[in-house]
């Protein structure tokens, strides 16, 4: 009885963090929404831009400050630096109750032993997470966060305002696949709009 138990246990509290995760992300999605919509703002004002690769092409006038403007941290990439943060201070948080109750004095070894088996598939999935988004990446989409959970993996890719093809979705479906041993059918993939 007391395996079933702490078996339930650590299932809830990767539930929790898998939730936490993914209401976080849904949330900041709907926020990043509104927050380029500022007035007055621009991310490309009389050809200047803060993206490195695009600053030989384009011939940006001296700024005042060599300290990039809210402007231009927003538009290149707010919401994936924050989605990522926000991802790390979930697990973080999860990680921290994980090794509370590894370290428990009173918790049984089959306990230590399934908390210790929780504790390295996060870590597994955080790797797992990187690897996926420095592959998408170099296959030469903007930014990309993946989010991987017991079920599904998702995947939002930014495209630089343009849609996602059926051939990009095979792209990263086969990264995802190759690198987690989902099938397609658990792979979300999410288009991020620029």
């Amino acid at each position: 009885m007391k395996v079933w138990k702490r078996n339930a246990v650590v299932a809830a509290i990767v539930l929790f963090v898998c939730a936490a995760v993914y209401l976080n992300w849904t949330y900041q999605g709907q926020e990043s929404a509104d927050a380029g919509k500022t007035l007055g703002q621009a991310a490309l004002v009389s050809g200047q831009t803060s993206d490195p690769l695009l600053q030989g092409a384009a011939s940006p006038a001296p700024s005042a400050s060599a300290s990039p403007t809210a402007s231009e941290t927003d538009s290149t990439g707010g919401y994936f630096a924050s989605a990522r943060l926000n991802r790390q201070q979930a697990r973080d948080s999860a990680l921290a109750i994980l090794q509370d109750t590894a370290s428990d004095e009173s918790a049984d070894a089959a306990m230590k032993e399934d908390t210790a088996m929780a504790i390295q598939t996060l870590a597994d999935y955080t790797v797992s997470e990187a690897q996926i988004e420095n592959l998408v990446t170099a296959k030469g989409y903007t930014d990309c966060i993946a989010f991987i959970s017991d079920g599904s993996v998702s995947v939002v890719v930014s495209t630089g305002g343009a849609e996602l093809t059926d051939a990009d979705v095979a792209k990263i479906t086969e990264i995802v696949t190759d690198e987690t041993g989902y099938t397609a059918s658990q792979v979300k993939i999410i288009p991020a709009e620029d």
